[in-house]
């Protein structure tokens, strides 16, 4: 047993062993239909802290014949599977951590040099009567498989910490590129290569050195998807056990969507039980200047998105034309794109895609973003409270005294609110019309976000609310149904709600409804505002 040829269970273990464990081993079921075929260079990229090093951990307990895992897996979903014992410690492992090996290295060179050092001193233990001698490294596995029959499983974590280092440095990223696909490309000693990192395979023209890798992002991870964090059922079953509130830990670190399922940030939700505690906790375990450095650079009206984006807008993005590097951002939706992959951002298809049932079409190009959860738009929010955002900072701190005056039916006070901060961020104009309004609507109303869930063009009777607040449980205050208006009138927005009975959306609530009508006339640029009362 080595520290990279055929590693031992112990890190697997301590996972185990933690308070709160969620069994992803179904996951080793998926990559056993992998195992010697076409398909078993897999790639993995998804936000730090959502489990990456836990699953490679997982994986190298499972395959490495330098440990004894049967006990260590019983009781675990992947011992049902009939072809559990099959591959149970049967395989070659290499476990590798790329960043810690290039921590502390001058350069790539350096990197991939300090790899072959221990790896070949492992191998020289392991195979004492092999004469490795005079060979290139890569010699050792064939060596190694020619004459066993055994081949390799190679586990990579942080695959991709050179593209995070070396931004800008083409040569080195080529370089290490390069290493992978002579160590992992048509080699028929590779049983599997499994590799996690934060960023997908760098794109790089006609220089395809893993176009062998299949990938599996946070854009598109089927049919594995409920592997990349916590599912709703897995984190209702959680709250059961520990008796935390599911609707808040929802509000907090839900809104991760891949391929239509909605994932939570692991992270957060385990720090949230074990402290008693809802904070940003996985948003903590980096500095905001990672965020910021992206979001205020001047792209193609980025700034703009980035204000809808905060006040709870989906804003279309292509992410097909996206490096999937840190430097080459030469547009915002390379900008947000980036964000998505590093998990500030998540997105779905922007109308239902065509397909039969068999079949489910993803389409980059067609898609849009919007910021997850609470815990994430807080940081959005801590970025952008240092200078250039004066006037969204302005409607963001104003936005409590609003909704109060909203909630007494001060209908001319609200108005003239809602112009001034529909008129001080008038450039999201740019999209159209109505998410210029709805976008100001959203800002002046943000801080409803801590006792609401506000939901955009909600089912509501007879067509689509503009937005809905619906109360939290445990909220005293009443909900609201606001509709918008352009060059019409207050009062046709009012009868809109009531003639096409949008309040039916609230079947769950019951008390009082405030039906909020807001129109903006284009000529006099004012905004009216008319309140109505119900009950239900």
């Amino acid at each position: 047993m080595g520290g990279y040829l055929n590693p031992g269970n112990v890190d697997f273990q301590i996972a185990l062993n933690s308070k709160i464990y969620v069994d992803k081993t179904e996951l080793i079921a998926y990559l056993n239909g992998l195992l010697m075929t076409e398909q078993r260079f897999v790639s993995v990229s998804r936000p730090r802290r959502f489990g990456k090093s836990m699953a490679a951990n997982m994986l190298a307990a499972y395959y490495s014949r330098g440990c004894d895992s049967e006990e260590m897996f019983k009781g675990l979903k992947i011992a049902e599977n009939t072809d559990f014992k099959k591959h149970l410690n049967q395989y070659n492992v290499i476990r590798l951590n790329m960043q810690d090996f290039l921590s502390g290295a001058g350069s790539v060179s350096d990197m991939v040099a300090r790899i072959e050092k221990k790896m070949i001193r492992e191998f020289k233990k392991e195979y004492k009567n092999f004469d490795f001698e005079g060979e290139d490294f890569n010699s050792y596995f064939e060596d190694v498989f020619a004459e066993t029959k055994i081949p390799f499983v190679f586990v990579i974590d942080e695959w991709d910490c050179v593209f995070r280092t070396y931004k800008k440095d083409k040569d080195a990223q080529e370089q290490y590129l390069d290493y992978l696909r002579s160590l992992l490309k048509d080699k028929s000693y590779v049983a599997l290569a499994y590799m996690t990192g934060i960023l997908p395979i760098k794109k790089y023209g006609q220089h395809s050195a893993l176009n062998m890798f299949y990938e599996y992002s946070m854009m598109n991870a089927v049919p594995i998807e409920e592997f990349t964090g916590f599912t709703e059922t897995e984190v209702e079953e959680l709250c059961r056990r520990y008796n935390t509130s599911f609707d808040e830990m929802k509000k907090w670190y839900d809104g991760y969507m891949v391929n239509g399922i909605s994932l939570y940030n692991p992270k957060s939700v385990v720090e949230a039980i074990l402290r008693r505690n809802f904070d940003s906790y996985w948003t903590k375990t980096e500095t905001y200047e990672a965020l910021k450095l992206y979001i205020q650079m001047n792209l193609d009206g980025l700034k703009e998105k980035v204000e809808c984006l905060i006040a709870g807008e989906k804003i279309p993005v292509n992410a097909m034309k996206y490096q999937n590097d840190m430097s080459t951002l030469e547009s915002a939706d390379d900008v947000l794109t980036l964000l998505v992959h590093l998990g500030y951002l998540t997105t779905e298809p922007k109308e239902e895609l065509s397909g039969t049932c068999e079949f489910r079409v993803n389409d980059l190009s067609s898609l849009n973003c919007m910021i997850p959860n609470g815990e994430v738009r807080q940081e959005f929010i801590n970025c952008i409270e240092d200078g250039g955002w004066e006037n969204v900072m302005d409607a963001i701190r104003s936005s409590e005294e609003l909704l109060q005056l909203t909630i007494a039916g001060e209908e001319d006070e609200v108005a003239r609110r809602i112009a001034k901060i529909h008129m001080e961020n008038a450039s999201v104009l740019q999209y159209n019309n109505e998410i210029s309004l709805s976008c100001a609507i959203s800002l002046a109303y943000y801080s409803a976000k801590k006792n609401y869930t506000i939901v955009r063009e909600m089912p509501a009777g007879k067509g689509f609310a503009d937005l809905v607040f619906v109360p939290d449980k445990n909220c005293s205050r009443p909900a609201m149904i606001v509709e918008l208006k352009w060059d019409k009138t207050a009062e046709t927005a009012l009868d809109q709600i009531r003639r096409q009975n949008y309040a039916a959306c609230l079947d769950r609530y019951m008390g009082e409804i405030l039906l909020v009508g807001v129109n903006y006339d284009k000529e006099s640029k004012e905004q009216v505002c008319r309140i109505e009362r119900v009950r239900k």
